[in-house]
């Protein structure tokens, strides 16, 4: 028999592999953050951004699914966060507005700001949206400033539920060094990412030996900032649920986590293998190419396990440090049972929907990008 807890459980699940997914479709930032690092001319340039708008949907279109999923499944999140944090949220969403402008003008006729301003626009869109959003998930473990009141709905003057403490609303996050860490831990992984990609999908000796430079600078500093933030957070005080529903702080709640879900630990051991192996393969071997799709699943993989760490096991997936027990848990900040099962139909649709990505993201890469095809197509 489903019950109501196993549908919480699975929705989390969702919620986690689309994470999962998002954060491996930022190669796309990151790839933009690499138009004036690893171009060094117009042609070179032009590449990349004609490589990463032919996938920009994709991760703008997984981010609106992300946020509708947390509103569906977990709505109090949605409205405590999103309505509380608004700052936040706000400045990721002008950045992939901003994306979606200079995709759109930066080669039309007329353009009086010339191509480079809106490449300048996608390479902040590309350093400032992972880190917003490694910063925001950081908050998952550390907690936010907040109050949950849900007997406030039946006041008809004010029927606001949650209240944000602070007048930054989402702002102050950046005063935890933790969650600055992790943005930045998030942003050196997508500029990873985004060599890997640009050095499968183009054909260009000079730009993929510069991007494979990159690379590895990119990704020692990620493994450095990885090892810290794994540090820190295995070693934190974690946010606890007991059996009547209060909220604890427990040492090494997190390291408990894993050591409690070993199929997650196992999931987190293996998204990193795939990711370092996929990345050393493409820098040690010349001809590799295909580094993406090893440090792509790894990535989803190492990112779920993240978030099953964060909610799973009795614990506050969004902690608040202004009143402890107003921290949101699966249990508390999900959606009705009749919602959640209605939904879980639906959601078997998903791998049909990959299925089909997959199948047109292949014909789409079939072959390499070249300045010779760029000059007989269209450009950005």
């Amino acid at each position: 028999m489903i019950t109501y807890a196993f549908l919480q459980h699975y929705w989390w699940f969702i919620i986690a592999l689309l994470g999962g997914l998002l954060v491996f479709l930022l190669f796309v930032q990151g790839g933009n953050a690499l138009i004036f690092l690893a171009g060094k001319s117009e042609a070179e340039r032009q590449l990349i951004v004609n490589s990463t708008g032919r996938k920009w949907e994709l991760t703008f279109t997984t981010l609106v699914t992300f946020g509708g999923a947390f509103f569906a499944s977990f709505p109090l999140f949605y409205s405590t966060s999103f309505g509380g944090a608004y700052w936040v949220w706000i400045l990721i969403l002008v950045t992939f507005v901003f994306q979606a402008v200079s995709y759109e003008f930066q080669g039309k006729m007329g353009n009086i700001l010339g191509k480079n301003t809106f490449r300048i626009f996608l390479v902040l869109n590309g350093c400032l949206a992972p880190l917003l959003i490694g910063t925001a998930v950081g908050t998952f473990f550390t907690g936010s400033d907040f109050y949950v009141d849900k007997g406030a709905v039946t006041d008809i003057a004010a029927p606001t539920i949650s209240r944000w403490g602070s007048a930054w609303h989402g702002l102050e996050a950046v005063a935890n060094p933790f969650n600055v860490e992790f943005g930045l831990m998030v942003l050196m992984l997508t500029i990873s990412l985004g060599a890997l990609y640009l050095i499968n999908n183009i054909d260009s000796e000079r730009l993929v030996a510069q991007l494979r430079r990159t690379l590895g600078v990119s990704f020692v500093i990620f493994l450095l900032l990885f090892v810290l933030v794994m540090y820190q957070l295995l070693t934190m005080d974690g946010f606890a649920v007991t059996e009547s529903g209060a909220v604890v702080m427990e040492s090494y709640k997190y390291w408990h986590n894993l050591l409690a879900m070993p199929v997650v630990l196992t999931l987190l051991l293996c998204g990193a293998v795939l990711l370092v192996a996929g990345v050393v393969a493409t820098l040690v071997r010349k001809g590799f190419t295909r580094g993406i799709w090893l440090a792509g699943p790894g990535t989803v993989f190492a990112v779920m396990a993240l978030f099953m760490v964060a909610g799973y096991n009795n614990t506050a997936y969004y902690p608040s440090t202004a009143d402890l027990d107003a921290s949101l848990t699966i249990a508390n900040s999900s959606s009705s049972e009749f919602t959640l099962s209605a939904m879980a139909i639906v959601s078997l649709i998903i791998p049909f929907v990959v299925a089909y990505i997959a199948y047109f993201w292949r014909k789409m890469d079939k072959q390499s990008l070249t300045s010779e095809e760029l000059e007989r197509g269209e450009k950005y």
